[in-house]
């Protein structure tokens, strides 16, 4: 397994990202605000405006860092690429297995996601106890994986995701037990997210995404040619796939710890006439120390069987997708946290 890397995130407007021998300098408002080493690095995570060095741009797609920009919003825009690593045997395998064998992997990928919502709704019963809704669905989760076990049929697949996906947060406010401020959840919106709750999931979603991409790029997988997600245009559906499997495990309960420590409040927020809802810059900050602090919990990965860092979960999840399609693993192993 890799070792897990510093990430960069840069959210200061104005901002200038070069590079001074082996080094990264930020430069704000003509000042040199930060300098370290280029080589301890492997993502750079750019929010807004801010401006990089063609020298950055090209170190970073030479050696395969993880270099991407993002609106103040956390909506993903672009991504330094490189040279396509890995075997092209591989990725005709991925386009092989897209056309005739999607469904075998969409419903694993189903089911392991709708655990996890399950587990965290389990997870606030143990804390707060039980209410009648959450138990509830709860129920209904788990009749939908069974369901899922004897269901082969892509569009029927995509259509339980959905719908399991509306019970999950039809119930989500209820696991908000500090509900001061606008941190009240009605339902999941997006580009642009209308509310709080949804800006830091929008916004953690689209890191992770951006993450997974990365690292499906780095074994050697297409990350726009997906199983459960159509293709489109400029979507990465398969880094969208694997995301499915650790929302609710990663982001979801980062964003209710978030909220409930009060570690972020209404007035961390911007509200535009338009109706969307951005973090401001000073929380943009803090929250994004956060994420990196979970990325850097370990946890016994269920099929490795190895100690992993959460940050690298992305890479393993990837490295098993490439084992099953060349023929190593009979079967694709979701991400399912015991």
């Amino acid at each position: 397994m890799k070792k897990l890397q510093n990430s960069l995130y840069i959210n200061t407007q104005g901002a200038y990202l070069h590079k001074e021998r082996e080094t990264l300098v930020i430069d704000i408002a003509k000042e040199k605000a930060l300098q370290l080493p280029i080589h301890s690095i492997s993502g750079i995570f750019c929010f807004g405006n801010v401006m990089v060095s063609p020298q950055v741009m090209g170190f970073c797609g030479e050696r395969g860092v993880n270099l991407a920009f993002f609106t103040e919003y956390g909506r993903f825009l672009a991504r330094v690429q490189g040279k396509q690593t890995g075997n092209v045997l591989l990725r005709r395998t991925q386009y092989r297995h897209a056309d005739t064998h999607a469904s075998e992997i969409a419903q694993v990928i189903v089911a392991a996601k709708i655990q996890s919502q399950r587990q965290v709704l389990q997870r606030h019963q143990r804390n707060y106890g039980k209410q009648p809704q959450v138990t509830q669905v709860i129920a209904l989760l788990k009749s939908t994986v069974e369901r899922l076990k004897v269901t082969t049929d892509l569009d029927t697949i995509r259509g339980l995701e959905g719908d399991a996906a509306a019970r999950y947060f039809s119930v989500f406010n209820h696991l908000i037990t500090e509900k001061t401020g606008d941190f009240t959840f009605n339902q999941r919106t997006r580009r642009p997210p209308t509310d709080p709750v949804n800006a830091l999931l929008s916004f953690f979603y689209a890191i992770l995404g951006n993450d997974i991409s990365a690292a499906l790029q780095g074994v050697g997988l297409d990350p726009q040619v997906g199983f459960l997600h159509r293709d489109r245009p400029g979507r990465d559906s398969l880094a969208q796939d694997i995301l499915e499997e650790l929302r609710a495990y990663f982001v979801d309960r980062l964003v209710l710890t978030l909220i409930n420590r009060q570690q972020v409040k209404s007035s961390d927020f911007i509200y535009e006439v338009s109706g969307a809802v951005k973090l401001k810059d000073t929380a943009r900050k803090t929250v994004l120390q956060e994420f990196q602090a979970r990325k850097q919990q370990t946890i016994t990965h269920p099929f490795l069987k190895e100690e992993v860092p959460l940050g690298l979960l992305p890479h393993a999840q990837a490295l098993l997708l490439a084992r099953h399609l060349r023929g190593d693993l009979q079967h694709y192993p979701p991400f399912l946290a015991r």
